[in-house]
């Protein structure tokens, strides 16, 4: 086993904003689990309906919006189908890679969330600020833009078509 070469400043920077992101996620994730609940759906169901409320889209285009895998999208659109969230319907531009489309019980539920996820927001913002988030905002794009530069096995770039 080899010693692992010492952060720099920058590297070290990052890693505690990886820390931060981890700990951020969990409580984003706990508290849109709660949201969610009260509209009879789980936080990673609303994710993948928030990825098909403006249109119909397939689950490979749902993933890539969402950050999901394809997998996982395919897991929680089915379910979605299932409860009656969503339906399935063809797709003009692929014969195989069906159209999720979010049904009425879909918008009623997500409008339901929107009732506790809104003034939660707004209130948690002012708390924060504007200009703060959105330079938080900012700089999360850039790290995202430079992980896509850097593999983090092979440090280089992905290919436009893998998963993120």
């Amino acid at each position: 086993m080899t010693d692992a070469e010492p952060h720099t400043s920058a590297g070290l920077a990052l890693t505690d904003a990886i820390m931060l992101v981890f700990r951020l996620n969990g409580r984003l994730l706990e508290a849109a689990e709660r949201m969610a609940e009260t509209a009879g759906l789980t936080a990673a169901r609303w994710q993948v309906l928030g990825g098909v409320l403006d249109e119909p889209r397939p689950v490979a285009e749902i993933a890539r919006r969402m950050g999901m895998t394809r997998q996982a999208v395919q897991r929680l659109a089915n379910v979605l189908v299932d409860e009656g969230f969503a339906r399935w319907e063809p797709n003009p531009a692929h014969r195989r890679a069906k159209l999720l489309r979010p049904t009425r019980r879909a918008y009623d539920a997500v409008r339901r969330i929107a009732v506790l996820q809104h003034p939660w927001a707004n209130d948690i913002g002012r708390e924060v600020g504007v200009r703060d988030i959105r330079h938080l905002v900012t700089v999360g794009e850039r790290i995202l833009a430079a992980l896509d530069d850097h593999d983090p096995v092979t440090g280089r770039g992905r290919a436009a078509d893998d998963p993120p």
